[in-house]
Formats: C-alpha cells, structure tokens, sequence
C-alpha cells in the first residue's frame, strides 16, 4: 500500500471539495443579491399602483 499516494490523493480530493463549496457559496450569494433586486423592482411597481391604480389598467387596442 502507497501511503504517500493515497494522503495526496486525499488531500487533492479535499482542496477540490473546498472549492466547489466556494464556487456554490458564491453562486447562491448572486442569486440572493438577485431575488432581492427583483423583489425590490415588484415592490417599486406595487407602490406606483397603490399612488395611480388606473395606470395601466386599460389600453385600446386596433387591428
């Protein structure tokens, strides 16, 4: 048995592990910066509503 091989192996195994954990904690800290960027948008337009309800409720349309 190669102990040498197998602690290096072991030790890669773990650095990788640590970055694709990295790479996850990163790519969920984006989606939350961008969930609440649109949730920010939805409260905007929801207080434009609540100001001016008749905005937007009616169009004409020609064909």
């Amino acid at each position: 048995m190669d102990i040498p091989m197998i602690s290096m192996a072991l030790a890669r195994q773990k650095t990788l592990s640590d970055v694709q954990v990295s790479l996850l904690s990163n790519a969920m800290d984006v989606q939350e910066t961008g969930a609440e960027g649109l949730l920010n948008i939805i409260d905007s337009s929801a207080m434009e509503l609540s100001v001016n309800p008749d905005i937007g409720a009616n169009f004409d349309i020609k064909v």
